[in-house]
């Protein structure tokens, strides 16, 4: 008996192998795909190495019988399965041509997905090149339906006509939101902290009443971020039926609005949301302004409220501000007491800075004042302000008062810089 044949029967390779097929076996419903592929290489490499030391057996054997002895059998079996195994004389030309074909087969895959890439980028080109030339068609019919009917608002709000659309993967603005709304909070804090205090120091100049001056700040951020919702919702729907007309592709028509909205912020104009604030401002109850300046001495404050309510709707979910009003239950989840407040009255005298709210859930707490009998000190001012309101005055005073509360040329038009 060879001798190899007595070594591999001792090495209990063949049951190794068989032991390994049924643990493959049971295991490959559980595993992974690389689990699975290296379990077939352990397998394979072990089957290899048995076929090695079967060779050297068949060697040995042959050897034993003398130069002609078996050579029946090699004919007739051996040569037969090496042609149908084997396309080459060497054993492992046939894995290196598999393997040459696989490489070729990879690389036209790869051709092939480049070029529908290619092909796919040049299509969303096209398709915004025609969403832009469609958009500026639009405005320039808009334009000139206005031209041929003239009104005494004309130009309050129109929209500079948009740009050529610029490339940008589909979804950009979901993929962006949470970076988007990290910035957005902060950036509301920063308008807190800093642009917030220069309006009261600015305003401190014109009025000596502290809770006045504070009651005007709070005011302007509400109104702004109404003006900036409203701003936003016009330009959405502009945006939806010219961007409906010639919409294809695999995102929604939303997320294409909204991927448009997000790259073409400087569109909108932040400048007719300031006027509006302002007018609002004039009308409000409320306040009250010396009549020799104007509330646009704020309108840094104002237009970077704007900026930021804007900027706020186009995340997923939109942040908005909370509402409050004097007398309400004052909150400790929505708001921090200011300094000078009745730290054991529960409720709320004024507000100065409102709170950022995502849902019914507060992202950022607001400022309050606290004072006990807020609520009868609010009714008592506002029937003062509404006496005041009502009383009759001369023709001077009230042409005085017509012209500051009524928008001037210089409110409705750019700030003062």
């Amino acid at each position: 008996m060879a001798d190899g044949l007595r070594r591999l029967v001792a090495a209990e390779s063949g049951r190794v192998l068989q032991e390994k097929l049924e643990s493959w076996y049971r295991d490959y419903e559980i595993n992974s795909c690389d689990q699975n592929l290296n379990r077939c290489c352990e397998i394979i490499e072990l089957n290899s190495g048995i076929q090695g030391q079967l060779f050297t057996i068949l060697n040995e054997t042959a050897q034993e019988g003398g130069h002609y002895a078996g050579v029946e059998t090699i004919k007739t079996r051996l040569l037969p399965w090496l042609g149908t195994c084997f396309s080459c004389a060497t054993s492992g030309r046939l894995f290196e041509t598999n393997l040459s074909l696989t490489q070729d087969s990879i690389e036209r895959e790869r051709q092939l997905r480049d070029l529908a890439s290619s092909q796919t980028l040049q299509l969303q080109e096209l398709q915004e090149e025609l969403t832009s030339t469609r958009l500026q068609l639009s405005h320039v019919q808009q334009e000139l339906a206005r031209s041929r009917s003239p009104s005494p608002r004309r130009g309050e709000n129109r929209s500079p006509s948009p740009p050529c659309l610029r490339s940008c993967s589909p979804g950009q603005a979901r993929r962006t939101n949470a970076s988007r709304r990290a910035r957005l909070v902060a950036r509301f804090g920063d308008i807190y902290a800093q642009e917030r205090l220069d309006a009261e120091t600015l305003l401190r100049t014109y009025i000596s009443d502290t809770e006045m001056v504070q009651r005007i700040i709070f005011i302007a951020a509400v109104e702004s971020f109404h003006a900036a919702k409203m701003a936003y919702r016009q330009f959405k729907v502009r945006v939806r039926e010219t961007l409906s007309l010639g919409h294809s592709g695999p995102e929604s028509l939303e997320d294409t609005v909204l991927d448009y909205i997000v790259r073409h912020e400087d569109l909108y104009d932040v400048q007719a949301s300031v006027n509006e604030v302002i007018r609002s401002m004039n009308i409000n109850p409320k306040i009250s302004f010396p009549p020799e300046i104007d509330f646009i001495v704020i309108s840094t404050l104002i237009r970077e409220l704007c900026r930021v309510a804007f900027s706020m709707q186009t995340l997923i979910p939109p942040l908005d501000i909370a509402f409050g009003i004097d007398g309400e239950l004052f909150s400790e989840t929505k708001y921090h007491r200011s300094f000078d407040s009745d730290f054991t009255a529960a409720l709320v005298a004024y507000h100065v800075w409102p709170a950022l709210m995502e849902n019914d859930v507060v992202i950022v707490k607001g400022e309050a004042v606290t004072k006990r009998g807020a609520l009868w000190s609010c009714r008592s001012r506002s029937r003062s302000r509404s006496r005041s309101r009502s009383r009759s005055t001369s023709p001077l005073l009230s042409h005085r008062l017509s012209r500051s509360r009524s928008p001037s040329p210089v409110r409705s038009g750019s700030p003062r810089r």
